[in-house]
């Protein structure tokens, strides 16, 4: 369009100047040429655009925006067109109470108040399109700082909507993904309304108040003793019933041996231990008189 109008400025300036200067009427008809070569390149190039992957193009007709879309590629439209690109890839916005971690810069994470009426932080990254055929509605009802007036905006106001249905130690517990869940489908609805599509919620950080961590870490203190102190006692029941099981053994060997022995028995035994006496080279077994216990007399003394 620039090239058009400037040939078109070039053409009547030549005009007006043979007009007034007989000198320079005979440059007329280079410049009348050198005019209509500007207008001419001016047309063709306005009558191709190059819409890039990942974008789509928007015709503007005299601030009229029109509902269809171009896609990516190469294309030839009226010359008078303008065409505004959208970005249509994933996009992610980030509040964060990092400085400088966030899109914005400085301490930009979300304060909200829980049920029980405690403050907590939470950090938070929203994955989103552009949803190809939404974007002249996009365009004509929001404009192209949709996440100033959209993203931004809704994401806030939803997390702080919904965290007063939580305690502030279910958030950051048990209960986080049903959390995340439910807003994740309030600000999914919000989007389509207004031709935004959220692929994902990502709650990247939960900071509750020093109080609360302190409860919870002694909260988790306590749980930790009580496992510990249930494996002791587990450990000494299996203890006492090992000894108990010890006990009844022994207790059994007794009475085996006090009932299955006989003289027989322990006779034979002791004739067995004298054998193996009167076999060794360092000691002589000598019995004397009657008597069941003998007498063992070492051979060296």
């Amino acid at each position: 369009m620039l090239l058009i109008i400037l040939g078109f400025i070039i053409f009547i300036a030549v005009n007006v100047v043979a007009k007034t200067n007989p000198v320079a009427a005979k440059f007329t008809g280079a410049g009348r040429i050198l005019g209509l070569v500007f207008v001419l390149l001016g047309i063709s190039s306005a009558c191709v655009k190059q819409i890039d992957a990942g974008e789509i193009g928007v015709k503007i007709l005299f601030g009229s925006i029109q509902n269809d879309v171009m896609g990516s590629g190469l294309h030839f439209i009226n010359p008078l067109l303008d065409v505004k690109k959208l970005d249509v890839k994933t996009q992610n916005y980030t509040m964060s109470g990092v400085n400088d971690e966030g899109n914005k810069a400085g301490d930009d994470a979300i304060k909200v108040l829980t049920s029980d009426g405690l403050e907590v932080t939470i950090d938070l990254t929203v994955l989103y399109r552009v949803v190809g055929a939404d974007g002249p509605r996009l365009l004509r009802e929001t404009g192209d700082d949709y996440r100033d007036k959209i993203v931004r905006p809704i994401t806030r106001t939803k997390i702080r909507d919904n965290a007063v249905y939580y305690q502030a130690v279910d958030l950051f517990g048990s209960k986080r993904d049903e959390f995340q869940q439910r807003i994740y489908k309030s600000i999914e609805d919000d989007f389509k309304k207004r031709g935004l599509m959220l692929e994902q919620l990502l709650v990247r950080n939960i900071t509750l108040p020093n109080s609360v961590k302190a409860s919870i870490e002694s909260k988790i203190n306590a749980e930790q003793d009580a496992k510990k102190m249930e494996f002791v006692l587990l450990k000494e029941k299996q203890e006492a019933e090992r000894k108990r099981v010890e006990a009844q053994g022994i207790a059994d060997y007794q009475k085996i041996i006090n009932t299955g022995l006989t003289d027989q028995q322990l006779q034979y035994e002791q004739i067995k231990a004298m054998k193996e006496l009167a076999l060794s080279a360092n000691a002589k077994v000598i019995v004397m008189g009657k008597g069941n216990t003998p007498l063992i007399i070492d051979g060296k003394q």
